[in-house]
């Protein structure tokens, strides 16, 4: 019998190893691991870079939705103490595995990291409103809710305004502030961190703004140093030293209002007005209301100087202005050279007509004028001047003397 043999050589032998040899850029011979499974924030993510039958690695690097992460010095192992929302994305590693004589880089497939919110950020309510008025109590609730897989962890809250710390870490996610004033206005805002502080989230800001009744305004009267005349200028003043913006100013003549203003950002209103007439002078007053309480100054009078014009009567219905019917009343005082007269205003026509001119004479203004009697000697000379004086005045109106 024959008998074949076969030789070995290094080229076979070379040969064998390759039947064994990954092929390169493969991903079955390089996995990635990630832990836990479900991973929360705060919680510590471990990730691990392994080779096909723990095949040793070397030269391992991570990378996060394909951008280099990081690389660790002589392991397989990336911990990653707290992880955060932000530490999601799609992870994979590569590594150095050797087959002598040639070492080959191997990439593992992608692996989805998903960290999940342990707790949502927390919103700051205030009751019964973010604008209380003054003196009442208001409660500040801090409200956020934990994953129901770790429902079982503490939270503690802390309660803040503008850059002040009104209560640091506790349990109670409630802060009563009793009796508020208008100084307790301002921003406010809470933090909700876990037990331990891996985890903490603020809350958006809160304006709380506390309404403060208006104080009782006080009105100032300006014009000359001297009571005010018809044209001059008279300038309202009202003023109510508290209370919360914006105000609203009501400006009253006895009981009738006259003016308003609004004060956006509180401070004072004022009205200014020329005077008109007799009728621009009496009690002056203000009013402040700003929604939550009003109130009214004290009056303050408002006299004029000297006498005021009069109103020019309108004319006669159906015939012209008469200036004067004189009708001389003789009424003797203790001095016997003075007497006292009686005038009424109406028209020539009225004598034709005596029920209209009777009428007339009755709704007519008196006009009461002293007189000097004169002596009989005295009376024919000076009764013709002065009839005819009466004449030119007149016009064609025809006086009567009684």
């Amino acid at each position: 019998m024959n008998v074949a043999i076969f030789r070995t050589g290094p080229m076979l032998l070379w040969t064998a190893v390759l039947l064994f040899v990954p092929c390169v850029g493969k991903t079955a011979w390089l996995y990635l691991q990630a832990w836990p499974n479900p991973v929360f924030e705060g919680d510590a993510l471990t990730l691990q870079c392994q080779g096909w039958k723990n095949t040793p690695l070397s030269q391992v690097k991570f990378y996060r939705d394909g951008k280099f992460l990081h690389s660790p010095k002589k392991t397989q192992t990336l911990s990653m103490e707290a992880a955060t929302v932000q530490s999601s994305g799609q992870y994979s590693c590569t590594g150095q595995v050797m087959y002598i004589p040639q070492i080959f880089t191997l990439t593992s497939e992608t692996v989805m990291v998903q960290v999940q919110e342990l707790f949502p950020p927390p919103v700051l309510s205030a009751s019964p409103s973010p604008e209380p008025r003054e003196g009442s109590l208001v409660t500040l609730r801090c409200q956020t809710k934990l994953h129901p897989l770790r429902s079982t962890l503490r939270l503690l809250f802390s309660f803040h305004k503008d850059s002040h710390t009104l209560q640091d870490r506790g349990p109670h996610p409630e802060l009563c502030i009793p009796g508020v004033k208008e100084g307790d206005s301002g921003l406010y805002w809470c933090e909700v961190a876990l037990k331990g502080g891996q985890v903490q989230k603020q809350s958006p800001q809160l304006g709380v703004r506390v309404q403060a009744p208006v104080s009782c305004p006080v009105l100032t009267l300006h014009h000359g140093p001297t009571d005010p005349a018809v044209g001059d200028m008279v300038q309202l003043l009202c003023e109510a030293q508290r209370g919360s913006p914006p105000i609203l100013y009501l400006f009253y003549l006895d009981e009738k209002i006259v003016g308003n203003h609004s004060a956006p950002c509180g401070g004072n209103a004022s009205l200014l007005f020329p005077v008109k007439s007799e009728q621009d002078a009496g009690n002056y007053s203000c009013e402040a209301e700003n929604g939550v309480s009003r109130e009214r100054s004290e009056p303050k009078k408002l006299s004029l100087k000297g006498p005021l014009p009069s109103q020019i009567p309108p004319p006669a219905p159906g015939g012209e202005q008469c200036p004067l019917y004189a009708n001389v009343q003789h009424q003797k005082e203790k001095d016997e050279g003075i007497v006292y007269s009686v005038v009424h205003r109406t028209s020539k026509r009225s004598e034709a007509r005596p029920a209209e001119f009777a009428a007339e004479r009755k709704d007519s203004p008196i006009i009461y004028a002293e007189v000097r009697c004169l002596q009989p000697s005295e009376v024919s000379s000076k009764e013709v001047n002065i009839r005819s004086t009466l004449q030119e005045s007149l016009g064609d109106c025809e006086e009567v003397l009684c």
